[in-house]
């Protein structure tokens, strides 16, 4: 299958609707062999859910491809926080206080800036990760002012099997409300969506690999 020239047609589709977004390939499940042809077509931003997954197969990739930024999409156990911090350029599931002040912890002792969007529950789904609406305020200031961490914009997965658009709408609103700069939303079945509401960041992996 020419994965290649899915994504090619992806980007330039968004460079047609005039949207300047980062595409996020999410390579989750990908083996190296699929991924390799996309670094050489100089594609930069890389997705995986799983922090050992991705430690197999991009420890190895990254010592000689230093312009590639890998981006953690998935949950972030508490456990993994210190191997994310040392092979992530930027974690979009910062999502609790505990989690926040650890990779303060680990930025305290390294020189490593990581790059964080805060998830948020925008869909006040019981069974998913996120902070609540109303507690977005004070986990940014709590995260950039006391921890000092670099929170960049927000991130959010809108509920299954609903219409997206109203939850990208007030993800759109949550970033103008905090003065954020990003909104990492959108996947293969929405990003169309996504970008008419301001998605800076897209995370893409079955309309490619399909």
């Amino acid at each position: 299958m020419n994965y290649l020239n899915n994504l090619k047609v992806i980007k330039k589709e968004i460079d047609q609707l005039t949207y300047k977004s980062n595409l996020i390939l999410v390579t989750k499940n990908q083996s190296i062999d699929t991924i390799y042809p996309f670094l050489e077509a100089g594609h930069i931003h890389f997705g995986e859910n799983k922090v050992q997954e991705a430690s197999q197969k991009w420890s190895d990739i990254l010592k000689n491809n230093s312009k590639v930024k890998l981006h953690l999409i998935g949950k972030l156990q508490s456990n993994k926080a210190k191997d994310a911090f040392n092979l992530f350029d930027f974690i979009h599931t910062l999502d609790s206080e505990k989690l926040a002040k650890i990779l303060s912890s680990l930025e305290n002792n390294c020189e490593k800036k990581i790059k964080y969007f805060i998830q948020v529950n925008i869909g006040n789904e019981v069974q998913k990760n996120g902070i609540d609406q109303s507690s977005v305020r004070g986990f940014i200031d709590f995260c950039c002012k006391d921890l000092k961490l670099n929170i960049i914009g927000l991130m959010c997965i809108p509920p299954f099997n609903l219409d997206p658009v109203p939850f990208f709408k007030k993800m759109q609103e949550l970033k103008i409300i905090n003065h954020l700069n990003e909104l990492s939303m959108g996947m293969s079945s929405d990003y169309k969506q996504a970008l008419n509401y301001g998605a800076t960041y897209i995370r893409i992996g079955s309309a490619i690999f399909k």
